[in-house]
């Protein structure tokens, strides 16, 4: 909601001035493209370690078969997180790329979505 509240500078002139809350600045399009960046590397991390490292690594340092999924779900999370911010850095910033990266983030999440409930029902099993 804008209030305008009217101002005398001089006598016999007033001026409105719009008194409202304040906006937050928009992310520089640098500050965009690298939270887009952040979270692609996080949400290949996941993958990385999940379908690459854990499943060599683990048996060797005699660590519990659940492992590999509860980090699964840590992971996946902060990756979520991670494209949800990205998404909303985009759109903040307005960047001629929102669209397209939204529709890689989104893919990107239905993926990461899929392989928590593969771990989950890996847990419960």
């Amino acid at each position: 909601m804008v209030v305008l509240v009217s101002q005398a500078t001089q006598p016999g002139i007033e001026s409105e001035a719009a008194v409202g809350p304040a906006c937050p600045p928009q992310p520089s399009r640098k500050q965009t493209e690298r939270a887009f960046s952040v979270s692609m590397v996080v949400s290949g991390l996941r993958c990385v370690l999940t379908y690459v490292i854990l499943p060599f690594v683990t048996p060797f340092l005699g660590l519990a078969p659940g492992v590999g999924p509860v980090l699964g779900l840590t992971f996946g999370t902060v990756a979520i997180a991670a494209n949800v911010y990205s998404i909303r850095r985009f759109s903040r910033a307005e960047h001629p790329w929102r669209r397209p990266v939204t529709a890689i983030h989104i893919g990107v999440i239905a993926f990461l979505l899929v392989l928590m409930t593969n771990d989950l029902l890996e847990l419960v099993a």
